[in-house]
């Protein structure tokens, strides 16, 4: 059996919670080793859900990064054929699917609840609530907001 394919991932939204807000951007990224590169990454922007709103702090914030907010709406996915395809994708990775990360971070929160709504599954083998493994695996690089590179070229210059 193949060994355990860790996958992380990095999501945009437009306030706290799934469900009265949006996921908006979603990359992830999946690594064969703790140690290694990633092998295969996913990233697609979904469209708002019906009825929910911008959180006034979120809209403080894209207000900004207004190019930004403008990227994670450019070509957008119906939530459902976009969680579809996702969890395709880590269907289709080697070996155990384990999804690491940081519970500080609402990650997990609104990539189970948009999960669960639009394939009514899990995809994953296993959960791993593990901040230092995130971080060391964070795909925060690969995301397609001018804000993140920045920010993750910046925190690299500093460590």
């Amino acid at each position: 059996m193949p060994p355990d394919t860790y996958i992380t991932s990095h999501i945009h939204t437009d306030g706290p919670i799934p469900g009265p807000h949006s996921l908006l951007t979603l990359v992830s990224a999946a690594y064969p080793r703790s140690d290694g590169r990633p092998t295969s990454v996913f990233t697609t922007n979904i469209r708002e859900l019906p009825g929910a709103t911008l959180h006034p702090l979120a809209l403080q914030s894209w207000r900004r990064r207004s190019e930004d907010w403008l990227s994670t709406r450019r070509a957008s996915r119906p939530p459902a054929p976009a969680m579809n395809a996702y969890a395709s994708w880590v269907d289709r990775l080697p070996g155990r699917p384990v999804f690491v990360t940081d519970t500080s971070h609402p990650d997990y929160l609104f990539l189970y609840w948009y999960l669960q709504r639009f394939t009514g599954n899990w995809p994953f083998a296993s959960t791993r609530g593990d901040a230092e493994l995130h971080s060391r695996l964070a795909c925060t690089t690969l995301c397609p907001l001018t804000g993140c590179r920045a920010a993750a070229a910046a925190l690299a210059r500093t460590s």
